[in-house]
């Protein structure tokens, strides 16, 4: 299992729109098969934007590679009036949102 952790600046009442937006898409196209999404998990914290995306294959790699499919570009596009880059000044694509995991435990089964 791959994971990517996607991190912007939202709106602070867009949660609900947000989450639509992702749902519609998750439920409607193809997308999240595209990429290899095997679930998504959306989190906010005062302004900050959280995105988890489990995947089976690396994600990051996934997103840059999908980034021009019909579908992500109309899901940008929706969610432009609600979500931001972290830092505009850094930002020039998808990869540039994603955090860097540094450390990571997981108990034995």
């Amino acid at each position: 299992m791959y994971r990517s952790l996607i991190v912007a600046r939202m709106l602070p009442d867009a949660a609900p729109d947000i989450a639509e937006i992702f749902a519609n898409s998750d439920r409607t196209t193809d997308l999240p098969q595209t990429i290899g999404v095997r679930s998504r998990s959306l989190f906010q914290f005062g302004e900050v934007y959280l995105h988890l995306v489990e995947g089976e294959a690396p994600v990051e790699s996934a997103v840059t590679d999908a980034r021009h499919h019909p579908e992500f570009r109309r899901i940008s596009e929706e969610l432009r009036p609600f979500v931001a880059a972290y830092d505009p000044t850094t930002w020039r694509e998808p990869k540039d949102a994603m955090a860097q995991e540094f450390y990571r435990w997981e108990r034995n089964a």
